[in-house]
């Protein structure tokens, strides 16, 4: 891509965020769950063979998760899901054992989504926690149990809020229950993982979004920077720069409010993706623009099966998308 462009008429100024929610669904296998069946912690992660537990962990118990993410929206990618909990075991008509109130629960939870890219590039960690199982919160997704808030997040995911629910991937077995005694260096080698999904429902702290100028969207043919508009149509195949705000951090380390600079460029760590009219577009680059501090330029290829005429574009950053915008291709 060209390495920066001044574009006449684009104004650089902030754009509000919009409070509404993006959904991350993050889907983890090979998780198991190692229960404190002994407290002699000299014994802790020493066992190199498969362990079960005979019965389900006793009230009060603590158990530490641990599994692979494998997706995001469908789309590969990688990291861990590491998942701590103490069962609260809760119920209105209680078994011998368990807690006595007012709704079913099983466990107090705290959920860490360590999140990379499906080549390793770490995007960010987003916190939840609440309780586990039992009435699905008001306004989660629906079919899933659990009360649990996103109380934050890191990288891509820096001041998120929003809720979460659990459910098990089609055709997965719930997690694997271990003792604590258990190798889990063979986590992955052994048979019986779980595989779960976790559907986020994200109100993050700003969202990509593609600057609006007096004359439209700032995309502009990359050729000469002249802004695409019904009259200067884009065209087919053609690459295009579109400008935004909201694509989080880059991988050149940035202290918060420091412009981007222009040698190297600061690479947009995020994967990001380009849409027209609901198709993958070609991202040849994405970098901030030299001396913004919120300004990112975006090369993209139209895709060569695009219809001519009005057409909508729509950007996201880690898996978060902002409004679509109208071009005119011809």
């Amino acid at each position: 891509m060209k390495a920066f462009a001044v574009v006449l008429g684009i104004a650089l100024g902030s754009l509000p965020a919009l409070a509404q929610f993006a959904v991350l669904e993050v889907d983890a296998e090979n998780i198991v769950s190692y229960t404190t069946d002994i407290f002699d912690a000299t014994k802790f992660a020493s066992d190199p063979n498969l362990t079960t537990i005979p019965a389900p962990p006793r009230n009060f118990a603590f158990v530490m998760a641990v599994g692979d993410i494998v997706a995001v929206n469908g789309r590969p990618a990688r990291g861990t899901l590491v998942v701590r909990q103490q069962s609260i075991s809760l119920s209105p008509s209680p078994a011998l054992g368990q807690g006595v109130a007012d709704i079913v629960r099983t466990a107090v939870s705290d959920y860490l989504l360590e999140i990379q890219q499906a080549d390793g590039t770490l995007v960010g960690n987003i916190h939840c926690l609440g309780l586990s199982a039992g009435t699905t919160a008001v306004g989660a997704p629906v079919g899933s149990g659990g009360n649990l808030t996103v109380a934050g997040g890191t990288g891509a995911f820096v001041g998120a809020r929003g809720q979460m629910a659990t459910s098990l991937l089609p055709g997965g077995p719930g997690p694997r229950t271990a003792s604590i005694t258990e190798d889990p260096a063979k986590r992955r080698g052994y048979p019986g993982g779980g595989r779960v999904r976790f559907t986020v429902q994200l109100i993050p702290m700003s969202r990509p979004e593609v600057i609006m100028t007096a004359s439209g969207p700032a995309i502009a043919h990359s050729s000469d920077f002249s802004l695409v508009s019904t009259s200067n149509p884009a065209k087919t195949g053609e690459i295009l720069s579109l400008f935004s705000k909201g694509l989080g951090p880059t991988r050149s380390p940035l202290d918060a409010g420091q412009p981007f600079p222009a040698n190297p460029l600061a690479i947009v760590n995020s994967p990001v993706q380009v849409t027209v009219n609901g198709k993958a577009a070609e991202v040849v680059g994405a970098v901030g623009f030299p001396g913004s501090t919120d300004t990112y330029q975006v090369n993209f290829r139209v895709p060569a099966d695009t219809t001519t005429g009005a057409s909508m574009v729509q950007l996201s950053a880690a898996w978060i998308a902002g409004d679509s915008v109208q071009i005119s291709v011809n």
